[in-house]
Parts: C-alpha cells; structure tokens; sequence
C-alpha cells in the first residue's frame, strides 16, 4: 500500500495538504480514463480541481510525479480490497476470491482500469512481470497444500495464464459495458480449480 505521501522537504502534510493531494490524484485519474495520459495535462488538472498550475506544482513537482502518485494511489485500493478478500476466503478459496475480488473492484471501477494501464504503458517505473504473477503463484501453492494438486500445469504458468485471463476479462467490460463479468469470473475459478486427470 501506498505510503503517506510527504512533501520533499520531509516536513509532515498538513490535513489540506493531504487533502488536496487526494483531490489531485482523484482528479488525475479520471482525466487520465477520460483522455489518456497525453489528456491530462498539468493545465487540464488545474483547471478540474479548480486551481492554478502553480497550486498543481506546489504538491507535485512534475506531471509525471502526480500521474506516478494517482497510480499509486489506485493499486492501493485495488491491493486492499483484494488482500481483504483473499484473507477472508481461507487457502483453499484464496485464487477464487483472488479472481473475483480482482475482477469484481475493476468492474466497478473503470477509471482505476483505464488508470493503470495508461500508467503501464506511459510511465517510467520498470514493472516486473513477477509482481503480478508470483502473489497468485503463492496463492495456487496454498490452496494446493489445502485441497491438494489440481493441475499438470506449474503455478507460475497457471497465474500468469489467470492473470492474463482476468486481464482479458477487465478489457473485455471496458470494450463492451454488458459483458458479464462476475459469470467470466466464475468461469476462470472453475478453470483454476479443475481437478487434474487420473
């Protein structure tokens, strides 16, 4: 999760402060969705949260520093709701809680879709593809130790073939609103948890 932010001259934010940071990165956010990365211009915040570009600047030393932060901002939304899910389900439903969970936040949250995209594909940060695949690894690994071995297949190559179906799910809804999500979901746990051949 996302720390506390902190201005650069490590001073403690004041509650304004905070809050008008947490207004940027909303703000950010949605234009990021909206227009894309190239959309959301300094100016373009500015104007949508209602102040000047100095004010922007004041918080953020760079687009590229509250683009970086409203990113931040969304994984950590996404990670908690996910990480409560997961932590509830117990092991042996931790990679279907995993999916739904995942599955179901991105739904209801389009923008936090679009904003995480438009910051992998426009931003500066390295991003290791292990990040995403090694938390349901450990996840599958669990659940195997629970209800035994489901799969031939290893755990890496099982999360990455989930996480890019969830991933193709996601997209799938921003495409196409009606498309039924929660049903997809279902379809991918059932995936996850077919029982390996005798």
């Amino acid at each position: 999760m996302p720390t506390r932010p902190r201005r650069s001259d490590d001073r403690e934010l004041t509650l304004t402060e905070r809050a008008r940071r947490s207004q940027l990165m909303e703000v950010t956010v949605e234009l990021v969705a909206d227009r894309g990365y190239a959309g959301a211009s300094l100016a373009a915040i500015a104007e949508r949260a209602g102040i000047t570009k100095a004010a922007v600047l004041y918080h953020f030393p760079s687009k590229a520093a509250v683009v970086r932060a409203a990113h931040e901002h969304v994984l950590g939304a996404l990670v908690e709701e996910v990480g409560a899910a997961v932590a509830e389900a117990g092991p042996d439903q931790a990679p279907a809680a995993y999916v739904r969970s995942m599955i179901g936040h991105l739904r209801e949250h389009p923008r936090h879709t679009r904003m995480i995209i438009e910051a992998m594909v426009h931003g500066d940060a390295d991003h290791d593809p292990a990040d995403r695949w090694r938390p349901l690894a450990d996840l599958l690994r669990a659940a195997e130790n629970a209800i035994g071995p489901r799969t031939d297949a290893d755990l890496r190559t099982l999360a990455i073939i989930t996480g890019g179906a969830v991933d193709a799910v996601v997209a799938e809804r921003l495409a196409d609103p009606d498309y039924d999500t929660a049903a997809a979901a279902d379809h991918i746990v059932a995936l996850v948890y077919t029982p390996r051949p005798a």
